[in-house]
């Protein structure tokens, strides 16, 4: 009984802790030590992580970096951690949209500030941040696409998994290059690469450092499709319209069914079953569901 009932509150604290924003997955019990690690990415300097409003709130992130093929330097990563942070807090959100300046996704990490952090300490703290960030990412309650343009190289190809969905133009690749670096994935790639695409495919694609072409990406499971045009402002204006049959509903309905998936893929059964009932409190008997009744919209 006593176990039971133990369970039974470790996972309600878990469902808890889970909707809460701004949760780091990891704190100085994990040896993390997140100022310190701030302090040297601060050192490494270029390139911005600009957040642009859209309308029918829609945000664009854009990695604006063009002269490194969009690497993250240092003050990048702490940028995104910021955007993130901003974007927690946007009430009226419903979609996110996340490309590369110039026709080009993301290369990875800037090579200057690896080489410069290359002690295991600084390695593993870097990791965590950047894990963190984009789990974080991952789960906002918005329904984000990554539009993959050119190469999606290294660390790039791990931050497209941190979103929902992945749109690819022509001519446009995935690369989890890691295994030529000498390493593995360490911004959490691995792991959600498993759950896109399953255990043999992510071995294979991690394993022989594969070329995914938009067509093998769609087979895959990788990608939802290959968009028409590959100009920058095209796909992206493509991307939106892709991403509005997904976000026509009001916020808190859109934010509600995002919390509700990340529950279901994230925590254990009956975690995620407290955690969706939460949710449902929220938008039972608000202003969209009492004017759905009203119109009597439930099979229109």
């Amino acid at each position: 009984m006593a176990v039971s009932l133990w369970k039974s509150l470790l996972q309600t604290t878990k469902s808890r802790l889970f909707l809460q924003r701004g949760v780091s997955l990891y704190n100085g019990v994990h040896g993390f030590e997140e100022e310190a690690i701030k302090k040297k990415l601060q050192q490494f300097g270029g390139g911005s992580i600009n957040l642009s409003k859209e309308d029918h709130g829609i945000r664009v992130l854009t990695l604006n970096n063009p002269k490194q093929m969009n690497a993250f330097t240092g003050t990048m990563m702490l940028e995104l951690q910021e955007r993130v942070t901003e974007l927690e807090n946007w009430k009226d959100g419903k979609g996110l949209i996340i490309h590369g300046a110039e026709n080009t996704f993301c290369s990875g990490s800037d090579l200057n500030a690896v080489r410069a952090m290359s002690s295991s300490e600084d390695g593993m703290n870097m990791c965590m941040f950047m894990q963190s960030t984009l789990t974080r990412l991952k789960r906002l309650p918005l329904i984000s696409v990554a539009v993959v343009q050119g190469k999606a190289l290294g660390g790039g190809a791990e931050f497209t998994t941190a979103c929902d969905f992945r749109l690819m133009t022509p001519g446009s690749e995935i690369r989890f290059v890691h295994k030529q670096m000498g390493l593995v994935p360490g911004w959490g790639g691995a792991a959600r690469l498993v759950q896109i695409v399953g255990g043999g495919a992510a071995l294979k694609l991690l394993s022989g450092a594969l070329k995914v072409d938009p067509e093998r990406a769609v087979h895959l499971g990788l990608a939802e499709e290959t968009l028409p045009s590959s100009d920058e402002t095209r796909s992206l204006e493509e991307a939106q319209a892709w991403l509005n049959q997904y976000t026509k509903a009001p916020a808190e309905v859109i934010q509600a069914v995002k919390k509700v998936v990340t529950a279901g893929r994230e925590l254990q059964l009956e975690a995620a079953l407290r955690a969706e009932k939460d949710i449902f409190g929220t938008v039972w008997g608000g202003p969209a569901n009492l004017q759905a009744l009203a119109q009597s919209t439930k099979h229109k």
